[in-house]
């Protein structure tokens, strides 16, 4: 694949400013003052009709009279002049720009239309653009400094990605004092074309990032944002801040980018997908980073805490219960060894005080027996300067003991000036460091979250679990019956039959329309029943005192009948009355009542909630979101982040629950979300799930008619494993092979793969000697993202039941979402085999399904097989311009 399009961004070899100015403050002298000052490598050129020279260099009128290449223009005029400018430049082989330029969406109606004709301009000509509305960017390794901040970024392997402009400098000014620097920075603005997805998607190849900081106050695209964090998280650590995590904070960020704000415990749950980590404040964005790109890892999140003083412990432990991290357990051997090398007086428990007089021996004795506890995942050193106490000496010895284990060490020197030598020694052993206990801990749960969310980032679960007993067909009929009516609402009656489609349990209910069908109702369920108001219009069944429970007689059901419906009429006159519905009153003794829902996110898409039920669901707001798709792994963390998760197992006389049918329930129910994207919210609540199984008592279930869309899981954030394309196929030699899409676990079969090709295949198929797969290399060909790139793998499967992959065709879609560029190859024993062949028409169906037109690739020239199949596919083939010794072969779907 070609190089990414924002090289033009962050590499550009040529850069006009355009609207450059000597007159002071202007955005323009000082967008060209700063790229100056930062030592620019390549071509600078002011264009600006009104000068004849800007700072002792020539100015152009236009980007037409520079007569030479221009890389990328960094706009910073009136946004009245921007499209014609942007127009000028595309029609003068310009493809980036940065518009600095305000009064765009953000200021209005007026604003907006301006808009839509400035991205209209960009569009005729393949021009992309960061901005309007933005600082600028910085690539401080290249001496690129196109923002207007007063700040020069240092260079460093950080790069910083913000929505805010101000937060940018913010972030600049405190992390100059602080010695950090960046790879890359880049201010969004309003981001009307290049996103926090196309950033992502450059950053996470880009060699001089180590580590990814977010500043995002809204998101555009769900599925591209989510798209770019998943192939970045998969690379290197991405730590992320969010503006507006109350409502209030969410208008106030919405008013100021324009760009949709969601829930707040949804975007946490679309960061953990993701495999990305969340800070709340500035300071806990460049801790997690400081954190994170030392290359520390842990397995758990059990913590020793070894200190001088007991308060600054005690701190710690404060912050580590607060942030669900376990504080370790010692083993009676780690134990018996802290008695012998600690005073008696020592705290004899996790926090470890080695009290105030503890010299570097006693610090080294502590930290050696915690680290290799087996029950420890990480200790924090804490150190507070006293009279007997050597900072140097003991962060000398801290550094040497953490390069002896594979755990990880932290550091705590507080206080200022008798530690800062002892802090300089840290950082120049690379021992992630803090200044205060909260702080440290902190540091430490950033990696225990980022392991969580890594797990869960390798989670691609199929739509549906088991296709042939769940009755989609079905479902969709009852929901499409109810729109030809012109209800958005379906009845009890429906939405229990949608459930029942996808093989959740449910009460037997009845629908009685007048007193008499209800007594007959009632005989059929048997008693004693429930009663409950049937209406369209009427949400809380109780607000109307539409609820009768436990009725045994037929002189009961009547009477509740006439009642319920006079209530509801003079409760709320404007709603329809269909009736009642009855259901036999479901028995547990041990039963908990808990709520399964479905919301839809203005963001994220439909979401599945789990929590507490019943009538007070609102008021105790126990509830835990998770994108769909969901599995195993994903719906025990959503239960477990529950107050109710604990009612759920055995407590004095009540037994445990049936945790393996509430665990097929949430299942099933992401499968609906999956298959039914007219579904746009549901509770089933209460779900009374006790020892002996489940069942939904009561269920409502809202949808609405969708646009057509190119891809059948369009609606959701996060694309499901795409099951739908595993296939069997026969050789003709009567050979099995199963072809389907690769998944995360496919790890060791595809190093083992392209460990066996000959050496010709594999520089055949990476164009250079390579023996196997690196790590790298690995996680990007197995941790795809099926929403913009597919790899087909064809598997044999061996007589004891293990895989082998004879074969892989991939494509990743190009920048431009019309075309990709593909790869293929086959085993050296497997080839000539029809094999090649059969992959790349099913991965030509692929692509052609999500929308893209062209298919292209690169064919070493002495490649012959390759050249007779792309020949016999139809592909067209003419010689690099590059390369003699390549052939850019190309096919339009």
């Amino acid at each position: 694949m070609g190089p990414h399009f924002l090289n033009r961004v962050f590499s550009p070899r040529s850069i006009a400013v355009i609207g450059a100015t000597e007159r002071r403050n202007a955005l323009g002298n000082v967008v060209y003052s700063n790229l100056m000052a930062s030592g620019f490598k390549g071509e600078l050129y002011p264009v600006n009709p009104k000068h004849k020279q800007v700072r002792g260099h020539k100015a152009y009128a236009d980007v037409e009279a520079i007569g030479k290449p221009v890389d990328l223009v960094v706009v910073a005029t009136p946004a009245r002049t921007v499209p014609g400018i942007l127009r000028h430049c595309g029609e003068h082989g310009v493809r980036a720009a940065v518009v600095l330029s305000a009064g765009f969406a953000e200021s209005g109606r007026a604003g907006k239309r301006l808009e839509e004709a400035m991205m209209e301009a960009a569009r005729e000509h393949d021009l992309r653009l960061i901005g309007p509305n933005c600082l600028g960017v910085m690539r401080p390794s290249r001496g690129l400094n196109a923002t207007f901040s007063q700040n020069q970024a240092l260079p460093g392997n950080l790069a910083l990605v913000s929505q805010s402009g101000a937060i940018c400098t913010a972030i600049l000014d405190w992390a100059h004092s602080q010695e950090i620097g960046f790879s890359a920075v880049a201010s969004m603005g309003d981001a009307s074309d290049v996103d926090f997805g196309d950033v992502l998607d450059y950053l996470a190849l880009d060699r001089e990032t180590r580590s990814i900081l977010l500043y995002v106050e809204g998101v555009h695209n769900a599925r591209h944002f989510m798209s770019g964090l998943r192939a970045a998280a998969r690379m290197k650590p991405v730590i992320v801040i969010k503006a507006g995590r109350h409502a209030e904070g969410s208008r106030a960020a919405m008013s100021h980018t324009g760009s949709m704000v969601g829930a707040d415990d949804v975007f946490d749950a679309a960061l953990e997908r993701a495999g990305a980590v969340r800070a709340m404040t500035i300071q806990q964005l460049f801790s997690a980073a400081r954190i994170l790109s030392s290359g520390y890892r842990v397995e758990g999140n059990r913590l020793a805490i070894v200190t001088n003083a007991g308060g600054p412990g005690v701190m710690a432990t404060d912050r580590a219960v607060e942030l669900d991290v376990t504080m370790a357990q010692f083993q009676t051997t780690t134990m018996e060894r802290l008695n012998q090398a600690l005073p008696e007086q020592w705290s004899h428990g996790n926090p470890v005080d080695i009290l105030g007089d503890a010299g570097t021996q006693r610090f080294q004795d502590a930290t050696t027996a915690c680290l290799e506890d087996p029950g420890v995942d990480a200790a924090i050193v804490m150190l507070t300067p006293q009279a007997m106490t050597e900072p140097l000496e003991v962060a000398r010895v801290t550094s040497q003991v953490a390069k002896k284990v594979k755990k990880p060490v932290l550091g705590c020197w507080m206080g200022d000036n008798q530690v800062r030598e002892a802090r300089e020694h840290l950082t120049h052993e690379r021992l992630p460091h803090f200044t205060t206990p909260e702080a440290s801990v902190e540091g430490f749960a950033y990696l225990a979250t980022y392991k969580r969310n890594q797990r869960l980032l390798l989670q691609v679960p199929s739509p549906l679990t088991d296709r042939g007993r769940t009755d989609v067909q079905g479902a969709r009929l009852i929901i499409e019956g109810a729109l030809a009516e012109g209800r958005k609402v379906l009845s009890t009656m429906e939405s229990k039959a949608v459930l029942s489609a996808f093989r959740i349990p449910v009460t037997q209910t009845m629908r009685a329309t007048s007193a008499s069908e209800a007594l007959v109702a009632a005989g059929t369920v048997g008693y004693p029943v429930a009663m409950k108001i049937d209406s369209p219009d009427i949400t809380h069944k109780s607000d109307v005192q539409g609820v009768r429970l436990n009725i045994s007689s037929a002189e009961s059901v009547r009477s509740a009948f006439l009642t319920m419906v006079e209530d509801a009429r003079r409760l709320q006159p404007d709603a329809r009355i269909d009736g009642v519905t009855l259901e036999r009153m479901h028995k547990s003794t041990h039963g908990r009542e808990l709520m399964v829902g479905v919301l839809r996110d203005p963001v994220f898409g439909p979401v599945i909630s789990f929590g507490s039920g019943g009538t007070s669901v609102e008021v105790i707001k126990d509830r835990a979101v998770a994108l769909p798709p969901l599995n195993e792994v994903i719906i025990e963390g959503m239960i477990a982040r529950t107050k109710v998760a604990k009612l759920l197992k055995q407590f004095r006389n009540m037994p445990a629950v049936d945790e393996e049918g509430l665990e097929q329930v949430l299942l099933r129910v992401s499968e609906m979300v999956c298959e039914l994207p007219e579904i746009q919210e549901m509770d089933i609540n209460p779900l009374i799930v006790d020892e002996r199984g489940l069942a939904a008592v009561d269920a409502r279930i809202s949808v609405a008619y969708l646009p057509a869309m190119p891809d059948r899981y369009a609606h959701m954030a996060i694309h499901p494993y795409p099951a739908h394309l595993v296939s069997q196929w026969q050789l003709p030699d009567g050979i099995n092979l199963t072809v389907r899409p690769i998944r995360p676990e496919d790890a060791r079969i595809e190093q083992e793969f392209v460990r066996h090709l000959s050496p010709e295949s594999r520089y055949f198929r990476f164009m250079q000697a390579v023996h196997e797969l690196t790590p790298q290399m690995l996680v990007r060909f197995t941790q795809i993202d099926y929403d913009r790139e597919m790899a087909l793998i064809a598997v044999h499967e061996q007589a004891d039941g293990s895989e082998v992959q004879v074969a892989v065709a991939r494509y990743t879609a190009n920048p431009d979402q019309q075309s990709c560029e593909f790869a293929l190859t086959v085993a050296d024993e497997w080839q000539g085999r029809g094999i090649g062949s059969h992959l790349m028409n099913e991965l030509m169906e692929v692509a052609r399904s999500r929308g893209l037109r062209t298919m292209e690739g690169e064919v070493l020239a002495q490649n012959t097989n390759m050249m007779a199949l792309m020949h016999r596919l139809g592909f067209s083939a003419r010689n690099s311009p590059e390369d003699e010794g390549i052939k850019l072969v190309t096919k339009r779907l």
